[in-house]
């Protein structure tokens, strides 16, 4: 599924079909078959479907292929973070599987992001390369224990730059910088965000929220969106209650 198709600036009311392509529901669950599970209740609800770590470690590449057998597009969140030689054979790799869209982190710098972006150059269907920035379960307490001196927002900023310093036009950002970084990025700009709550569900680990309505309107291209649909009763339809808040979206 491509990843433009007019999907990154929100304005206006979204047809269903098209709000059900800007959902990534989140598979964080243990194995293959508790994944699978999770699909199938999800009754095609959602175009997306993010694979991290816990999944990926434990099932391998073959968890992608069976994903992308049930006509599902991938959202690889592996946030790689090394030295940049390593990086872009890791970028390959990630790319031979077929996913969409693949995580670095940007704390890594700009030279390990122009090696990723160089390693996906000339790819036939590369996937869409998303530089996380500040991640959402951070405040500013947890951001200053690593060092940092300054402000979640002007950090974010500072990664932003240097992911579109050397080619980088996807980002992971929580939903109080997404305004931000669509001004920074422009409409061609691709911006994932996690940190989703539907009004009434609980925060969890996540410091940095907002509802889907008001990322979406903020810029957001996309939303990921975990617990509130996968710890539901119904999957399917706290998925289809966030497509419907997405649609509605001004």
């Amino acid at each position: 599924m491509p990843i433009s198709d007019g999907l990154n600036a929100g304005s206006g009311s979204l047809k269903l079909d098209e709000a059900r392509k800007r959902l990534i529901v989140a598979l964080d669950v243990p194995d293959a078959a508790s994944a699978l599970k999770l699909v199938d209740r999800l009754e095609c609800s959602c175009r997306w479907v993010k694979v991290g770590l816990e999944l990926f470690v434990a099932e391998g590449p073959g968890i992608v292929e069976k994903l992308l057998a049930r006509d599902l597009s991938i959202f690889l969140d592996l946030k790689f973070h090394d030295i940049p030689n390593t990086v872009a054979g890791a970028v390959r790799s990630a790319s031979s599987l077929g996913v969409g869209m693949l995580t670095l982190h940007a704390g890594g710098g700009p030279a390990m992001l122009a090696a990723a972006r160089e390693a996906v150059a000339g790819l036939k269907n590369p996937p869409q390369l998303l530089a996380v920035t500040v991640l959402t379960s951070m405040d500013q307490a947890q951001l200053a224990a690593t060092g940092v001196g300054r402000s979640l927002a002007e950090q974010v900023k500072l990664l932003t730059a240097a992911g579109l310093g050397v080619g980088i036009n996807g980002f992971v950002c929580s939903p109080e910088e997404v305004a931000t970084l669509r001004a920074m990025t422009g409409p061609e700009g691709v911006l994932v965000v996690p940190g989703i709550r539907p009004a009434g569900t609980e925060a969890g680990d996540q410091k940095r929220i907002a509802t889907p309505a008001s990322a979406i309107r903020d810029g957001a291209s996309y939303l990921v969106v975990g617990r509130p649909i996968t710890q539901a009763a119904n999957p399917a339809e706290a998925a289809e209650a966030i497509v419907q808040e997405i649609a509605a979206a001004e």
